[in-house]
């Protein structure tokens, strides 16, 4: 089974072109489930519904999260319905397994005021601090995962009509417009670019380290998480929340639903639906301002 494991992960990244983040979740989901199989004596191709739904009984046993278990049982159903094509099975047993329902919650996001607060902590011009003001008023120009943000390459950016080329996921890209602070902020991180690594490197990457090197998603998650702890802001919130709010505050001011999915780069608009929040207040002066009988 595990050779088939591989094809099918090969077939994720050159076929599909999965992210590695998704071939290495998919990767622990479906090893984790191969050791389940062993451990109970069962073949790959003794594996019919009710084996995999004896897997996800364990799961909820262990107390993993709903979410976590929806995406090993996708792992499970698309990697059996390749299974299916490459004939090695007559059909896929994983079809009319259930996912497990999700709990629905509102992402966290910083209101415009926290916002601004936020975005106007990092003091100073020496060159770190220039290129980390750069990345966060970018982030939430945008809207762009962090991820993102980390691909992103000096022909990726244009000044002159203020759009960004980024790479999504399974590599699909989009153009996204970023406002005059940001231009601002990335001009002139640009100017002192090379004073991070005393001009060591030709790296074709926008946001570099000391080294010279492309940034890591976990080197920007660990910046913005330090700015976080000098905000007022005691809720939870994360690098993932200035997408959040870029979503929020587009929604609150206006902006169409549609675009603002464009923007995200979501294939569904309910995935968009989800980063989108007003608060009551907000939706009581829509309603009132828009409704002809209010």
């Amino acid at each position: 089974m595990k050779q088939k494991i591989e094809a099918y992960l090969e077939h994720l990244r050159y076929e599909r072109n999965a992210s590695p983040h998704t071939i290495a979740a998919y990767r622990r989901d479906l090893l984790q489930f191969q050791v389940f199989l062993k451990s109970k004596h069962i073949r790959f191709s003794q594996v019919n519904n009710i084996v995999i739904r004896s897997f996800l009984a364990e799961l909820y046993a262990k107390a993993e999260k709903k979410s976590t278990i929806a995406r090993k049982l996708a792992a499970i159903r698309s990697f059996f319905q390749y299974g299916v094509a490459r004939k090695w099975l007559e059909d896929n047993p994983a079809k009319i397994v259930a996912t497990p329902k999700q709990e629905k919650h509102v992402p966290s996001f910083l209101s415009e005021e926290e916002m601004a607060s936020f975005l106007d902590l990092p003091p100073g011009d020496k060159p770190l601090v220039v290129r980390d003001r750069a990345i966060l008023e970018l982030l939430y120009a945008t809207g762009i995962r962090v991820s993102e943000l980390v691909g992103l390459n000096m022909d990726d950016l244009s000044f002159e009509e203020r759009m960004i080329r980024v790479r999504g996921k399974g590599k699909k890209e989009r153009l996204v417009p970023f406002g005059k602070i940001a231009s601002k902020n990335l001009k002139f991180y640009l100017q002192r670019r090379g004073l991070i690594n005393q001009g060591r490197s030709d790296e074709q990457a926008i946001f570099i380290n000391y080294r010279g090197t492309r940034l890591s998603t976990r080197s920007i998650q660990r910046m913005v998480y330090r700015y976080l702890q000098y905000t007022s802001v005691k809720r939870k919130i994360s690098p993932h929340s200035l997408r959040h709010s870029f979503a929020s505050h587009l929604l609150s001011r206006g902006a169409d639903l549609r675009a603002i999915q464009e923007l995200l780069g979501h294939e569904s608009l309910a995935t968009t639906q989800k980063y989108t929040h007003l608060d009551l207040n907000q939706l009581l002066r829509v309603y009132k301002k828009s409704h002809p009988r209010s």
